[in-house]
């Protein structure tokens, strides 16, 4: 049950002359009965206060920051009485807040008898400058071809038809993998759209069409041919996975027709010859910042199959929380997933008095794989190691150096001291338990161990690490993150497991390539510097892919904007092999949308932020360059399912 507000935190961004940064001014409104005084003010936001010097105050007192949190005092002696308000400044900010969401996004009291009050937080609001409204984010749109398919097909040469059928059904001898495909994608489509019309049905139906099917191995890998004549459409197909692609494709069809007749038909004739363009059309998810529960992962896991992707990459662990249950640590789900004002791990981005937890059983993993396995969606498990591990390390203090200093480093985000120490040899008992778990949940090759954002002075403070270096005749954080990466990539081959990564991984010596996938986040050209060293490569740049970045630069377009302003125009647009000669092509595996939850604290801001940069990064990963068209993906994406 959520706990009652009585108390406001309005908050504004105004510039301030001589700093680029800015400040914040803060308003703390008592809405209840009560005078209160000794009290303390929490608030989180990704637009935080610098560690390297005193942030500047105004009729407030710093009491300290870790990461998103940030706790003040107003002054000695001030009282605030029911009904009045407490204004205090803020500045020495990291960077100026450019939208809406850049200020607190969630906050709450600690009253002078150590109680907790909930304190309700809205938009940043712009001073001094004007607050623009942002576009729409798509234009009108046109079908020149009056076909509801995204990804649009590799080749279609169809004829529109007047009318529509009611629903495709298998012909008679269809095979048991057939039938169970048509049930499939049919239970997939009533998932998305509840109030649709089915598309599909195992049974003949009265002013329906035939769906007679054939499987041609020689189609490959999740390819399909489809041609309709008369009452029938022919349908082949290379493996279950086309089988699936094909029948979406004509559910898509038929959906559009019936809900917008008035731009979308049926084929009446032609064919449609369609295949992949990369064989990894992924998806992430951040479920450490945020939790999702068991059918929420479910349900994006359905909108990438609805959008032929083949891959759901799982974010399972990061500073704010481990989510994986892990039977061999249990603390790791105990005291690695609270949050809240006394819980073993501080609030951040959107938690406030209420404290915040969440994880998954084993049993629900296995649940997700099989959701997964079956809509032929592979998930790829990610365990951000050894930096992101505050978590980790809150659960198991003994992974920590001891004698090295409690505050040495800082992660970029904030987070002191956040990395698990190469140099304990404890860090690789515990994670190759971790693994030994990992391998029996997962049935993916493929473990992603993170390997990002490890700050460069990373274990310079610990004697151990010093001690490892000069044993080992490691340079620097870097050399001694190669030297753990390569550890880890022995650990996964002995269980029969590739390594994956994020770029960063490749720093410091990297590790060895063969076998090993690496995703370009940082920039572009990163991409093509990993292919050439040896690596296959997944493009994930943040310019283009990450779903948390702003889709425009109006001050009251939310999200994230570090990585830059990413319109939907400009996700479609973005090549990823654009820079890759000939011969580096094949280490090109595709590409990926990354959706980092720090902002995504409702349903309504995901379906804003990733709809519909997700389907253009779908139609990126299976239609061919030339066979993209703006105009027609903003007509068909509307009636994209929504989360």
């Amino acid at each position: 049950m959520a706990t009652a507000v009585q108390f406001r935190l309005e908050n504004t961004w105004h510039p301030v002359e001589g700093d680029p940064c800015g400040a914040f001014v803060f308003t703390l409104v008592n809405l209840s009965d009560v005078a209160i005084a000794d009290f303390k003010l929490a608030y989180t936001s990704l637009t935080r206060v610098k560690d390297s010097q005193e942030p500047v105050i105004a009729n407030a007192t710093f009491l300290k920051r870790n990461a998103n949190f940030h706790q003040f005092a107003p002054p000695a002696g001030f009282v605030l009485e029911p009904g009045a308000s407490w204004q205090f400044h803020v500045g020495g900010l990291w960077r100026p807040a450019k939208h809406r969401s850049d200020g607190a996004k969630s906050a709450y009291l600690t009253l002078s008898t150590g109680q907790h009050a909930a304190v309700a937080v809205a938009d940043l609001m712009l001073s001094g400058a004007h607050s623009v409204p942002p576009p729409a984010l798509l234009p009108e749109g046109h079908a020149a071809e009056p076909f509801a398919m995204l990804p649009w097909p590799a080749k279609a040469d169809i004829v529109a038809g007047i009318a529509f059928p009611v629903a495709l059904y298998p012909a008679d001898g269809s095979s048991i993998v057939e039938l169970r495909a048509v049930e499939n994608v049919l239970r997939l489509f009533c998932r998305l759209f509840p109030v649709g019309h089915a598309p599909l049905s195992l049974a003949k139906v009265h002013e329906g069409r035939a769906i007679a099917f054939k499987a041609d191995a020689a189609l490959g890998a999740s390819a399909y041919s489809l041609s309709f004549v008369g009452d029938v459409i022919n349908f082949a197909y290379g493996d279950v996975a086309g089988l699936q692609c094909g029948l979406t494709v004509l559910a898509q069809m038929l959906h559009g027709a019936r809900t917008k007749p008035a731009v979308f038909r049926f084929p009446v004739s032609g064919s449609i010859s369609d295949a992949p363009r990369y064989d990894w059309r992924g998806c992430h998810l951040d479920v450490s910042r945020q939790f999702f529960p068991v059918d929420d992962v479910k349900r994006l896991i359905d909108v990438l199959a609805w959008f032929r992707m083949n891959t759901f990459h799982w974010h399972l662990t990061d500073d704010e929380a481990w989510r994986l249950e892990i039977k061999a640590f249990p603390q790791l789900t105990t005291l690695g997933v609270l949050r809240g004002p006394d819980e073993p791990l501080l609030p951040q981005l959107g938690n406030g008095v209420d404290p915040v937890g969440g994880f998954y059983t084993q049993d629900d993993v296995h649940d997700i794989v099989a959701h997964a396995s079956a809509l032929q969606v592979e998930v790829v498990p990610e365990i951000d190691i050894p930096g992101h591990s505050t978590a980790t390390l809150v659960a198991l203090p003994d992974l920590v150096d001891g004698q090295e200093a409690p505050d040495s480093y800082r992660s970029v985000q904030g987070y002191p001291n956040n990395a698990l120490n190469p140099a304990i040899e404890y860090t690789y008992e515990f994670l190759g338990k971790v693994f030994d778990e990992m391998v029996d949940l997962f049935p993916s090759k493929l473990i992603h161990v993170g390997g990002d954002e490890v700050a460069a002075n990373t274990w310079m403070a610990s004697p151990l690490a010093r001690k490892l270096m000069e044993q080992e005749g490691i340079e620097g954080t870097f050399g001694l993150q190669s030297y753990f990466m390569k550890r880890i990539q022995g650990m996964l081959a002995e269980r029969g497991r590739k390594l994956a990564g994020w770029d960063e991984v490749s720093h410091g010596g990297g590790v060895d390539p063969e076998g090993t996938l690496l995703m370009a986040w940082q920039k572009p050209e990163v991409g093509l510097e990993l292919a050439k060293a040896g690596y296959d490569v997944v493009m994930t740049p943040g310019q283009a892919y990450y779903l948390d970045m702003v889709q425009d630069e109006a001050f009251q377009e939310p999200g994230a904007s570090w990585a830059g302003t990413v319109p939907p125009y400009h996700t479609y647009h973005y090549e990823a092999v654009a820079d890759f000669p000939p011969e580096l092509a094949e280490r090109m595996r595709g590409v990926q949308a990354c959706i980092w939850c720090e902002h995504f604290l409702t349903r309504d801001y995901f379906n804003h932020l990733v709809f519909p940069r997700l389907p253009a990064i779908a139609e990126a990963a299976w239609t061919p360059k030339d066979k993209k068209d703006w105009l027609r993906f903003a007509a068909i994406a509307p009636l994209s399912p929504r989360y």
